[in-house]
């Protein structure tokens, strides 16, 4: 649990709620003027420069003595080791997406060790362990907690990576999750909204990632050459994909119906694009009336539309640039899931006449 304290100020006091810690207590008693209000669980310090002081050097925060009527709330430490991690990230071209995740790592980090600004392996591996075990997290979100630490203490404090030795879990080998072609024609065709449709039918026949289509703009819609531009998307890496006739058809009602003027899925407020929990929820609600029984996500549409473009006999190479793929390592699973092969294969049971 974090002993990074909650703090609120008045013209006279300064009251600080923490979890119960020895070490912690014994430092606060060194504290004149301290107060212990067991009605509100809560150590009370008189306001001023020498108290302030004090707390700065035993929490680690920046507390600056307050006015007269006004109540704010301390800046603590992780507070201000995100916002440097997260300016850092900007700065090396990392996407929203990815400073997000590795600063709610730091964070979570942070939670499970109050002395995070060490350097400590073991404190580290502890913590991983930790996650993986009550967690039952994947490899992945395991990788994504070490590469979170590593740039922490390797780039933004300039540690030496041989001192980062940890290592990485082994890759977990799954299946990507496809649906058939008759069940995306059920989803789409259960949603009557033609704003939701038209997104459904994007994230599908182009092979879009879900925030991929959210943001897409009225610009980026090719449909004299049937195209559609994918801008700065994972890998801050532009690409181009399909766009079909039919979805165009669509497309084209939709337009005239919305007009819309930047975005071309524009949210609640015309200045910013459609969100992502939006889509999913769209997505959801189709399966759901659509009576679709898997589990189904809104990255199974992708993983679909490369599934079936790979049994339709498209050349692999294609595929991967259509789904922006660096390497074709990452497309190649597709072709474990593919039935294009597998359905020749006579099955022997098939040969015994005989049950």
């Amino acid at each position: 649990m974090s002993l990074l304290p909650v703090c609120a100020f008045n013209s006279q006091y300064i009251d600080i709620k923490i979890p119960y810690n020895k070490e912690m207590l014994e430092k606060i008693r060194t504290i004149l003027g301290r107060a212990w209000i067991s009605e509100r669980k809560i150590w009370r310090f008189p306001n001023n420069k020498t108290t302030v002081e004090n707390l700065n050097r035993i929490f680690h925060v920046n507390i600056s003595i307050s006015t007269k009527g006004k109540t704010r709330s301390c800046q603590t430490p992780i507070d201000t080791e995100k916002k440097k991690m997260s300016d850092e990230m900007r700065i090396r071209g990392f996407s929203n997406q990815s400073i997000k995740a590795y600063t709610s790592h730091l964070s979570s980090y942070a939670s499970y060790n109050d002395m995070f600004f060490e350097f400590d392996i073991d404190k580290m591996k502890e913590y991983l362990l930790y996650i993986r075990d009550t967690k039952k997290c994947s490899a992945s979100f395991l990788s994504q907690a070490i590469c979170s630490l590593k740039f922490y203490y390797c780039k933004l404090y300039g540690k030496q990576d041989e001192a980062f030795s940890i290592a990485f879990p082994r890759k977990e080998k799954r299946l990507p999750n496809i649906l058939s072609k008759e069940e995306v024609k059920k989803i789409i065709s259960v949603i009557s909204n033609i704003k939701h449709r038209v997104i459904i039918m994007l994230i599908y026949s182009a092979g879009l990632r879900v925030s991929e289509a959210a943001s897409l703009k009225i610009k980026d819609i090719d449909s004299s050459r049937g195209l559609i531009r994918i801008s700065q998307s994972k890998g801050n890496k532009d690409r181009l994909t399909l766009l079909s006739g039919i979805t165009l058809k669509t497309l084209r009602e939709y337009y005239m119906l919305y007009k819309p003027e930047v975005w071309l899925f524009p949210g609640q407020d015309d200045n910013t694009h459609i969100s992502v929990r939006s889509i999913q929820n769209i997505f959801n609600k189709a399966c759901k009336e659509a009576c679709i029984i898997k589990n189904a996500t809104t990255h199974w549409l992708r993983h679909s539309f490369a599934t079936h473009l790979l049994e339709s006999g498209v050349d692999i190479r294609y595929i991967q640039e259509l789904l922006g793929h660096q390497s074709s390592k990452t497309t190649e699973i597709y072709t474990h899931v593919s039935n294009h092969k597998l359905c020749q294969i006579k099955n022997p049971l098939d040969d015994m006449n005989t049950i």
